[in-house]
């Protein structure tokens, strides 16, 4: 079970007359649950109240205040619990709350509980937690051992059996071209160059992908298209040929399901291209799009200030007009019957992952679920959400989308930048507050499938974000050719493994973007999207890889275990996960100094299989011990050389 992120404070819930503690600060529908804090002694306190409120600007129910009863004295501390009913607060479709704790001491004056927990402030303004109740049928079976290996597909692998589309231009230099790039950031692109990746190309990969442990693939947009990205879709009911077409899609389907890997796609539903079946501003399609006509079946997708060429678009650029989500004919092509969803998931998909689902509404989501469900109860639904999901505000409307309803989870972008800030800056402190933030505000059906990668199509490559020359001021002509120096690649090298031993250590599934593992390196979007380096790997980074998921597959403490940051400093930190029989400790030198743990009983070396009661770990390293039963005591010594 998750260890609480503030130790001078527990959630339980009673169970079968018991009291189970909760993963965060999270509650399902229906229980009864007993929030216990932990006071110093030294302050004298009594007469506390709980009060919890709802959202203020956003919430549809109501509050209470109870009593704080005190229970017992332990370790210097007094210990107060109120035991509440969640449905006195609460209906079946949750909520998002916020509590406090007040308290009198003997000196008559009203305290308030700080973010320490034990401490009490004077009249200070109430120091409030966040409080998620959650309903819907959330808790559903499927809980990956392996890892997501997220593919941009024109730049994994070329089959050479399709075709390149006479709209796109080919880049037959697959070992050393450079992606096509606006002179300036924002400036106009055609995005029509090509390096002739495919999915026939994927398949043909597929014992390497496995080889890292692979259990889901994440694809790019697949969808017919006129760009190299596909984010400007031109027809949802059809896999663009220069990719291999609907044929391709079910081969790799098929392939990918004989080692056990499924597949997910990439559902970019908040616009379309517009150059496609619906809008087809450009007269590529025999349909009548929108642009062409009032009359169009998809006229009423498109908001249109001044027919026809004053559209609304996605951030304003142009060949992404916008669509609305809410009109009922376009819900029903995506999430009725025969639509988009129920067509690709009958083609043995295995979910999707939401692009920009802050522009989504949650009524779409929540339909958009339903239909994968129907289809398959064990699919899986991600959104793109670049801050915390649990409390997340866009467009004026608190979102809804860890109610129960809606998404299965997120891609977990704040661990990407907890990282970056450790292991290049020595920021623990921040490492610390976006770990806490994430883990203890999100219910445990979302951490247990949070998307952790390092790197995305959106992203710099984690090489360059840890060991590369910074881009400030240089222009894009620079960037398309800078290359890290070979003292660079040899310090980013072990960065990044330091790196993933984070990312697969922590609770969430593990997400490697295609080239990461072979140490692809490149700054932002069209630099990190440059073709996979087959036969010229890094197999430091790869190799270790292979490594971190026979652990985690291996140990059930990664399954089901609790976490905590144990220790965080500038140089060094430790990770725990631990179930009732156990667990692993990940230990991160992010120093120059080499440091060495002494364990009180030996642990298992899990990347040498060692058993030993003294590890030392080099500079720019880690070690990963498991452990049976209790935790144990260790200490550690840094070196002075």
């Amino acid at each position: 079970m998750m260890n609480r992120m503030f130790s001078h404070e527990q959630i339980l819930i009673k169970r079968d007359g018991g009291l189970t503690p909760v993963v965060a600060s999270a509650l399902p529908c229906g229980v009864t649950a007993v929030f216990r804090v932990f006071i110093a002694r030294i302050y004298g306190a009594y007469d506390g109240v709980f009060r919890l409120r709802a959202d203020e600007d956003f919430g549809k129910h109501g509050g209470v205040s109870v009593p704080l009863e005190w229970i017992t004295f332990e370790n210097g501390h007094d210990v107060f619990e109120a035991e509440i009913k969640v449905s006195d607060f609460c209906d079946s479709n949750g909520g998002l709350f916020f509590y406090r704790y007040e308290f009198k001491t003997y000196y008559g004056e009203r305290y308030c509980v700080s973010d320490g927990f034990s401490e009490l402030s004077v009249n200070a303004l109430p120091s409030e937690r966040q409080l998620l109740v959650y309903g819907g049928d959330s808790d559903f079976a499927y809980a990956p051992r392996g890892i997501i290996y997220h593919i941009f597909v024109d730049r994994f692998c070329r089959s050479g059996k399709c075709e390149v589309k006479k709209t796109s231009v080919l880049n037959e230099d697959w070992e050393n071209g450079v992606p096509e790039y606006a002179e300036n950031n924002g400036g106009f692109l055609k995005n029509n160059t090509v390096f002739g990746g495919d999915l026939y190309g994927v398949a043909e990969k597929l014992d390497y992908i496995k080889s890292l442990g692979t259990e889901l693939i994440y694809l790019s947009p697949i969808f017919d298209a006129y760009s190299n990205h596909k984010y400007d879709t031109g027809d949802y009911m059809k896999v663009d040929p220069s990719f291999g077409g609907d044929e391709a899609l079910e081969y790799l389907v098929s392939e990918a399901k004989k080692r056990g890997i499924g597949i997910i796609l990439d559902g970019v539903f908040n616009h379309t291209g517009d150059d496609s079946v619906y809008f087809n501003r450009c007269g590529t399609y025999p349909s009548v799009g929108a642009y062409q006509s009032k009359q169009s079946p998809y006229f009423g997708w498109y908001t249109f200030r001044n027919f026809p060429d004053d559209y609304e678009c996605w951030w304003g650029i142009r060949i992404l007009p916008r669509v609305r989500c809410d009109e009922p004919s376009y819900r029903k092509f995506i999430c009725g019957e025969g639509g988009v969803i129920e067509k690709w998931m009958r083609k043995g998909i295995r979910g999707f992952r939401l692009d920009v689902a802050d522009e989504l509404s949650d009524g779409f989501i929540c339909e958009i679920r339903e239909t994968m469900k129907r289809e398959d109860p064990d699919s899986v639904l991600y959104g793109e959400v670049w801050e915390n999901a649990s409390n997340k505000v866009s467009y004026g409307v608190r979102r809804e989308y860890f109610r129960g309803k809606e998404l299965d989870s997120v891609m977990n972008y704040p661990l990407r930048k907890a990282v970056i800030e450790y292991l290049k800056n020595g920021d623990y402190g921040t490492f610390r507050a976006l770990l806490n933030d994430v883990y203890g505000t999100y219910p445990p059906f979302a951490v247990r499938l949070l998307m952790n990668f390092l790197g995305t199509h959106d992203t710099e490559r984690i090489m360059t974000a840890l060991a590369g020359a910074p881009s400030d001021g240089k222009t894009n002509r620079e960037l398309a050719t800078l290359k890290m120096t070979s003292e660079e690649r040899e310090r980013g090298t072990k960065l990044v493994r330091l790196a993933f031993a984070i990312v697969f250590t922590v609770p969430g599934i593990p997400c490697v973007f295609y080239g990461d593992e072979a140490g692809m390196e490149g700054y932002h979007d069209p630099f990190n999207r440059r073709p996979f380096p087959w036969g010229r790997e890094n197999c430091e980074i790869s190799d270790f890889i292979r490594a971190l998921s026979v652990i985690r597959a291996e140990n059930d403490a990664f399954a089901d275990g609790g976490f905590l940051i144990r220790e965080a400093n500038a140089d060094f930190a430790v990770l725990e996960r631990k179930n009732k029989g156990g667990g692993v400790m990940t230990f991160v030198n992010r120093s120059e100094k080499e440091f060495t743990v002494c364990f009180d009983c030996p642990v298992n070396d899990l990347l040498n299989g060692e058993r030993t009661a003294e590890k030392r770990i080099e500079p720019l390293s880690c070690a990963i011990v498991s452990f049976d039963g209790d935790l144990p005591e260790y200490e550690t010594y840094q070196s002075e050389k």
